[in-house]
């Protein structure tokens, strides 16, 4: 018997997920079991894969309320979102934009038939270097910049957050801090607006009688940044964290939720322009839109720029 779609939003929500990997079939699943939507649509060059996917998706979907589905790109007509994690996966020793070559040109061929199929829909893009391609897949789309998504420091700031909350035994979600500027090597922590029951941290400490350790706090931050090298020279890829961080997005824009999330958009930052990085933006329906700049101090001014730089410069490489 046919599963019925869940009442509510969902009823007639269609998300499409091109990649089949690792990290598009997790995203699938932590989307099947968020019943934020009634459709999930996989597509993947490896069809016969696709279908292995959703076989063993739809036993799952038992316990959930969406029909998955192997699909092309014309099944991306009427999505409310289209997640891109398509792409080769970044091998142990290797950067992210060692990956950008191959990928990008992966996204020429993949970006400009979901433009045609889904003119309105939503992109989101996971694929690596996610900065990069974002600028890519807006160019490649011709859509607003509020229409591509990528999901940038997202994850970055939700590891920042759990270094922290182990450092100060204090749970993630009670600490504000976040990560900006490339999903990279470059990015770089925002500590003068990091904050503990609305104390920034050198208060938070000097009201809990502990002493504020700078050099913890850059290795809290070094680990944050290598996090994704140490997991892939041990498993080989990431996939679970950065599903979640997908799924969170969808939800934003499938509910309209005005959610304000570190995520990669294509804009001007510290006076480098036409590029993508990470800023805390508003996500609905609608996109993502940079509405407030954060109060950076200078120091953190200068690390953006440099970060906006080298993002600059990979892109510059493409052409």
């Amino acid at each position: 018997m046919a599963l019925q779609p869940r009442a509510g939003h969902a009823r007639s929500i269609k998300v499409a997920i091109v990649g089949a990997g690792s990290v598009g079939t997790t995203t699938a699943y932590a989307l099947l079991m968020s019943d934020l939507a009634a459709e999930i649509v996989l597509i993947d060059i490896d069809v016969a894969r696709a279908e292995g996917e959703v076989r063993d998706l739809n036993h799952a979907a038992h316990f959930a309320q969406a029909r998955v589905r192997v699909g092309g790109y014309a099944d991306c007509v009427g999505a409310a979102a289209v997640i891109i994690t398509a792409g080769v996966n970044q091998k142990p020793g290797q950067t992210r934009i060692d990956l950008l070559k191959t990928n990008h040109a992966l996204f020429e061929s993949i970006v400009p038939p979901i433009a045609r199929y889904a003119p309105d829909t939503v992109l989101v893009i996971a694929t690596n270097p996610v900065d990069v391609l974002t600028h890519s897949a807006a160019r490649l789309s011709g859509f607003p910049v509020e229409k591509v998504i990528g999901t940038g420091t997202f994850l970055d700031s939700n590891r920042f957050r759990a270094e922290l909350g182990s450092y100060y035994h204090i749970h993630p979600k009670n600490i504000h801090a976040l990560i900006i500027g490339e999903h990279g090597d470059s990015q770089l922590p925002v500590w003068s607006l990091a904050t503990i029951s609305g104390m920034r941290l050198t208060d938070y400490c000097a009201q809990a009688g502990v002493k504020y350790d700078q050099g913890a706090m850059d290795a809290c931050a070094r680990r944050t940044k290598e996090a994704a090298y140490e997991i892939i020279q041990r498993k080989g890829k990431t996939n679970y964290g950065v599903a979640s961080v997908l799924v969170k997005i969808v939800e934003a824009i499938v509910t309209d939720g005005d959610a304000i999330m570190t995520v990669s958009r294509v804009g001007e930052y510290e006076g480098v322009d036409d590029i993508a990085l990470s800023m805390p933006c508003k996500v609905n329906r609608e996109g993502a839109h940079q509405e407030v700049p954060l109060l950076l101090n200078e120091s953190e001014k200068a690390a953006l720029r440099k970060s906006a730089l080298t993002i600059k410069e990979a892109i510059a490489g493409l052409r």
